[in-house]
């Protein structure tokens, strides 16, 4: 159960970061480990109750990088959560995901 938790909150992360062009520099494998340990801190109770999104969990799915979450995103890890719903909480936060993207 924790691990399907842990692989929803990265796939809302991957979402939410799809569109990340503010920041072109590669984050570094340390950068992304701690954007990924802050992305389910923040969002946890988002996804384990499907709570709406503390603009705490927003501001990380704002900022998390795509690099950082989408090599984790496997075609398993996808069917074991609700994709849709993923998508939508990263849309409440204010992130946008183009038509089609895919990650993983």
């Amino acid at each position: 159960m924790r691990n399907s938790l842990f692989i929803m909150i990265l796939l809302m992360m991957v979402g939410m970061v799809a569109v990340n062009s503010a920041q072109p520099v590669r984050p570094t494998k340390a950068q992304c480990s701690d954007e990924r340990r802050d992305g389910f801190s923040a969002c946890k109770f988002t996804l384990i109750y499907r709570l709406p999104p503390s603009a705490k969990c927003c501001r990380r799915i704002r900022e998390t990088h795509t690099e950082c979450v989408c090599p984790l995103i496997t075609p398993k890890v996808a069917f074991l959560i609700n994709v849709n719903w993923a998508l939508k909480t990263i849309r409440k936060c204010g992130r946008e995901v183009p038509r089609n993207f895919k990650c993983g």
